[in-house]
């Protein structure tokens, strides 16, 4: 059945491969567009935006959406009745054996198959006007470049095929040089904030002529009036005058007059008056802490006077005036600015507190220099309800689902604070059957920052300071060791700037306790089987079989053959699998204490959600154990330093992260992403099985499963694989496909080391010097993407490419989609 629908599918597109099915005799489809610039071909993106008309979409150098519009046609049936006329056989024989409603569904179920095709993309038919439109967009885009000669002459090549192609021939001629500038300000106080600003203007004498420039001088020259008071100012008040060219070969010389006046237009009485600008200032400022449009004229029932602000509601002023005037940082009696009008607005905003900040500047009756500021905050609701889910797959988890049931609490102390009290669930299938995991958190948000020693005072308002306090406990049952954990967190963000963010983990600290370690050979069978292998050349001790009961047995087993020196100096490769099989379940089924300080620096420079020209780059440097290391002089007997008797994780920890896109035109996005990340433990401790490093997954290396990967160039079976260094850099390019369904070529490349110094790990899994690079692993693969705007579903396909573990041939040795690893995924991988 499936040879069938595949056929089928086969044949309806080789059916619709002639991409000119639907083109009329009289007209051409586009099919590509080339632009000249001085008789050289010009492919810039920049360019490109200003093309009116543009081919079909194409994936693979194929128009599939096209494809599919032409196994429609626009000549069958538009309605049932139509369609019974057209084939009364199939009509008349279901409603012979149904009624006339079954074939009148059966009929539309045709009509609508139809219409689904028909509703992508037909060709696109070459439009007259729009290639004048466009000639006359570059001729225009060339003229805001200083060529104010330029032309341009477009060719139409039609072809006997039904296809066409256009040509945009461009001939720059010579540039426009700003020659003498001057400025003239019609306005006494206008002139005086100039010159006290000492603001140096982006308009230099021998510059060519860029329209772009003199827009952002106009947009600087806005800005500082209005941070100084003249809240009238505008861009009205502000013109270019260009003087005509003079020809001086190679160029032309123009000179420039800025002039900026002193006055605005005011309508008084249906006259219109000019009315000097002046400085003004903040006489008085209110604050509307329930504002609905429904509540529009109600009462004011209650107010508060807070530093001269003040605070209004129609029922009672839930929020405390001392944290709320914090948000706002235009005061009484002071002069305007946008900045602080800005800064407002988004600090409000910022608190998640209001569905809408909305502020209001009015003049006050009977003065001219006088402004009131009106605040309009509209609460979202007190208490909101939050879900979330999520599918999981690894090589330790075949399927699994989670959901997170969130209850938010706004302004609990009244004080814009968000209190959130979170239960999370989870469910999966593995080797050994199904486990769950149960856990809850309490968090506290605070839009300030709250610290002893007056250390709040270090960061200003301005930054929107945050402190985060969250207390947490979560159960696991058949996941790994049933483990547990009881996390505390205390941390605070501020925003450096609109690029910069900072974040410090004060006392992050997570107690991890091991509920069932005598499963520890059950889950990861991989480790019992090697040791069988040791069993079968070791005489003095028989291993036990593999349950939970003879756990202990088992370990005692490893304990005798890692203490036997004659076995050592016989079997030193099986001597040295039972040590390293040791010291794994010495590690993971140790309990832990992690307490940790860190520090984060974010820099994002994408300004707007559909930005796909941006960097982002992420440095966290983090340490566990330093203080309380310091405090306790305890030691358990294997030598690791307790706190209260549990083992304290201590290491040094540090990740860099890069990333870049560049936006390529067409809807297609080139991506780059890399990451380093190094752990380095100190005075004899492990690192935490939690803390370390892993590749493969989804989000990762997506041609090996999650732990699949690693270390170095062993291939170890292990159902889990963790370093302490690790490397990854992704390539992914982006593109569209049809309607919603977006495609994907993508290269993984990296790997996990172990750069501890251990002596139990072999040195295949070592970072050695820069010749372990050659350990690097490399996938690559393609995806598709459905993209719902708010929500994005992946699924890709990697495939090994380089396997550093391979003898003889590394490359492309699996490159196939039996070995091939399927990822399942929400949103980007980066």
């Amino acid at each position: 059945m499936k040879k069938l629908s595949l056929s089928l599918l086969l044949v309806l597109i080789f059916v619709s491969c002639n991409s000119t099915k639907h083109v009329a005799e009289d007209e051409h489809m586009l099919t590509q567009n080339y632009i000249f610039v001085d008789s050289v071909r010009n492919k810039s993106s920049d360019i490109q935006k200003y093309i009116l008309q543009k081919p079909n979409p194409r994936f693979l150098d194929l128009p599939f959406a096209l494809y599919l519009h032409n196994i429609g046609n626009h000549e069958k049936p538009k309605t049932a009745k139509e369609w019974g006329n057209k084939n009364p056989n199939s009509y008349n024989f279901i409603k012979s054996i149904f009624s006339e409603k079954q074939s009148i569904s059966y009929a539309n179920s045709f009509i609508n198959l139809n219409k689904w095709f028909l509703n992508y993309q037909g060709p696109e038919i070459i439009n007259k006007r729009k290639v004048k439109r466009t000639a006359d967009n570059l001729l225009a885009y060339y003229k805001t470049q200083g060529y104010f000669k330029s032309k341009v002459d477009t060719v139409v090549n039609e072809y006997k095929d039904k296809k066409a192609t256009v040509e945009y021939h461009i001939t720059k001629g010579k540039p426009t040089i700003l020659d003498t500038i001057s400025l003239k300000i019609d306005s006494k106080v206008l002139d005086s904030i100039y010159k006290d600003s000492k603001y140096k203007s982006l308009l230099k004498s021998g510059d060519q002529y860029n329209d772009k420039t003199f827009r952002n001088e106009a947009s600087n020259v806005l800005k500082l009036f209005r941070n100084n008071g003249i809240y009238h100012f505008s861009e009205a008040a502000l013109g270019f005058y260009v003087d005509s060219d003079k020809d001086e070969l190679p160029y032309y010389n123009t000179d420039v007059e800025f002039l900026i006046s002193g006055s605005r237009l005011k309508e008084i009485d249906g006259n219109y008056i000019n009315k000097p600008f002046k400085v003004q200032k903040i006489s008085k400022i209110n604050v509307y802490t329930d504002y609905s449009f429904t509540k529009k004229g109600e009462p004011i029932l209650d107010s508060i006077n807070y530093k001269g602000i003040n605070f209004l509601a129609h029922n009672k002023v839930k929020y405390n005036p001392k944290y709320l005037s914090q948000s706002i940082f235009i005061k009484p009696n002071t002069v305007y600015k946008d900045t602080l009008r800005n800064l407002t607005r988004n600090h409000l905003k910022s608190l998640k507190n209001f569905k809408s900040t909305n502020i209001k500047f009015s003049q006050i009756p009977g003065s001219d220099n006088e402004l009131k500021m009106d605040i309009f905050l509209a609460p979202i609701e007190k208490y909101t309800l939050g879900l979330e889910t999520e599918l999981t797959h690894s090589n330790i988890r075949e399927i699994g689902s989670s959901a997170k049931f969130s209850i938010s609490n706004r302004n609990a102390f009244k004080g814009a604070e968000l209190l959130k009290l979170s239960f999370l669930g989870s469910y999966f299938t593995s080797r050994n059957g199904p486990g769950w995991e149960i856990g809850t958190d309490a968090s506290l948000e605070i839009p300030r920052f709250v610290a002893p020693f007056g250390l709040s005072k270090l960061v200003p308002k301005e930054m929107s300071p945050r402190t985060l306090f969250s207390i947490g406990s979560s159960f696991q049952r058949n996941i790994g060791l049933d483990r547990q954990t009881f996390t505390f967190l205390s941390d605070y963000k501020w925003q450096f700037n609109s690029k910069k963010t900072i974040q410090l983990e004060i006392f992050n600290t997570q107690y991890i306790k091991n509920l069932n370690t005598s499963n520890y050979f059950r889950i990861y069978n991989s480790e019992y089987n090697n040791l069988e292998t040791v069993a079968n050349v070791y005489p003095n001790k028989t291993l036990p079989e593999n349950t939970s009961e003879n756990n202990s047995g088992i370990v005692n087993f490893i304990s005798t053959v890692s203490n036997d020196s004659s076995f050592k100096a016989s079997n030193p490769e099986e001597y040295n699998t039972a040590l390293n099989i040791l010291n794994r379940y010495n590690i993971i089924t140790s309990d832990f204490l992690i307490p940790t300080i860190s520090y984060t620096f974010n820099y994002n420079n994408q300004t707007t959600f559909d930005d796909n020209n941006f960097s982002f780059f992420k440095f966290r440097i983090a340490n566990s154990g330093n203080i309380l290391g310091l405090i306790s002089k305890n030691y358990n007997s294997k030598g690791k330093k307790t706190f209260a008797k549990i083992p304290l994780a201590q290491y040094f920890k540090t990740d860099i992260e890069y990333k870049k896109f560049w936006d390529v035109g067409e809807n297609s996005v080139f991506g780059f992403r890399s990451f380093l990340g190094a752990i380095i433990p100190y005075d004899n401790s492990d690192i935490p099985f939690t803390k370390s490093y892993f590749a493969g997954g989804s989000n990762d290396i997506r041609a090996w499963q999650t732990y699949e990967l690693g270390p170095g160039s062993r291939n170890t079976g292990l159902e889990f694989n963790v370093g302490s260094l690790k490397l990854l850099t992704s390539a992914e390019y982006r593109f569209n496909v049809v309607s919603k369904l977006k495609g994907a070529l993508f290269i993984d490349a990296g790997n996990i080391w172990d750069i501890t110094g251990s002596s139990f790990v072999d040195e295949k899994s070592k970072f050695n010097n820069l010749s372990s690079l050659k350990d690097i692993a490399i996938g690559s693969g393609f995806g598709t993407r459905l993209d719902f705007s708010f929500l994005i579903l992946r699924f890709d396909v990697g495939f090994k490419t380089y396997e550093p573990y391979l003898t003889g041939n590394k490359w492309l040795k699996n490159y196939n989609f039996a070995n091939a690893v399927y990822n399942i995924g929400i949103n980007y991988p980066f």
